[in-house]
């Protein structure tokens, strides 16, 4: 039997605004609608109905800072709430493809929703021009993004050996069933497609990587990989929906909204560069010093199990 994964999200290598505020909150708030029996895709929905309140808050903003706060507020919720649904989901041992689709969904339409209201009040303002360039911003901010998660996923996997997060098998054919269940799937597959390219390990490292884990002690490989990467991860938090929330905010409450947009087009796109770069370099690094120890030590356990042509004892 698998063991149930924790409710929590790995604390170590959280930003400081989840494990001080968002997440605090949010853990208070998962028992509640558990007992009630709210579904973790209705908590999704609610928090993509308070990005979209939000989106038209910051609309409003080129009016008076209220309206930023009211967007800054609203945003907040939409954390909370996104937050509670991946909590719910592991409470309830309800997690799903279709629920990883839909939480992608809700946050792209929270900051689709933010970006068009400020575009289109922006719009006004400086020219169509503007339109242009919240498109380029969106398009940086969704590569980012999975850069990003990319990131948190392998630390998941490799370094806490979470099922849940690992990448769907791109191999594999279509999966039968339901049209919905179909569609998610195939969503989910194409979003992995996209994250591979802002990863650390291409394809063919993490089959080495799998096969060093299986003839190791996996144990320790792991407590390796959460050495190595756990530090590389937190850097990574600069690209977190959380700082973008409080950057679009600090930007549209100055007045100065449309340098969001550029910040993110040109400023993020420098550090994701510098931080690919550097998670490539420790990917590879890693790969050989599990190599380096492997040859030295000889096969492992289970891989002299299978040369040998045996099972191990049930």
């Amino acid at each position: 039997m698998t063991a149930a994964e924790p409710v929590k999200r790995t604390a170590e290598i959280e930003e400081w605004t989840n494990r001080a505020v968002i997440h605090p909150v949010s853990s208070r708030l998962t028992p509640w609608l558990a007992r009630l029996g709210v579904s973790p895709n209705a908590v999704s929905l609610a928090g993509m109905a308070c990005g979209l309140a939000a989106g038209f808050a910051y609309h409003r903003s080129v009016a008076g800072p209220a309206y930023a706060v009211a967007g800054l507020l609203l945003m907040l919720a939409w954390h909370v709430l996104d937050g509670a649904d991946g909590q719910l989901a592991r409470l309830t041992h309800t997690q799903s493809a279709t629920g990883k689709v839909l939480d992608g969904i809700c946050d792209y339409v929270t900051f689709g929703a933010v970006y068009v209201g400020l575009a289109a009040a922006l719009g006004q303002r400086h020219g169509g021009w503007v339109w242009l360039l919240v498109a380029v911003s969106g398009a940086c901010h969704a590569v980012q993004s999975a850069a990003y998660e990319l990131q948190r996923q392998d630390y998941e996997f490799w370094g806490r050996g979470k099922a849940s997060a690992a990448l769907p098998d791109l191999s594999a054919p279509p999966q039968a069933g339901a049209l919905a269940g179909r569609v998610a799937a195939w969503l989910h597959r194409l979003y992995a497609r996209a994250q591979l390219f802002g990863g650390g390990l291409d394809p063919a490292a993490r089959v080495r990587l799998a096969r060093l884990m299986r003839a190791g002690p996996e144990g320790a490989l792991r407590s390796a990989y959460r050495a190595a990467f756990a530090p590389r991860v937190r850097r990574w938090s600069v690209m977190s929906a959380n700082y973008r929330t409080l950057a679009i905010f600090l930007f549209a409450v100055s007045g100065a909204p449309l340098l969001y947009f550029v910040y993110e087009a040109t400023v993020l796109n420098a550090v994701l560069a510098v931080l690919l770069g550097g998670q490539r370099l420790a990917a590879a690094r890693f790969l050989s010093l599990l190599s380096n120890a492997e040859q030295a030590n000889g096969p492992g356990p289970a891989s002299r199990r299978r040369e040998a042509g045996t099972a191990p004892a049930r």
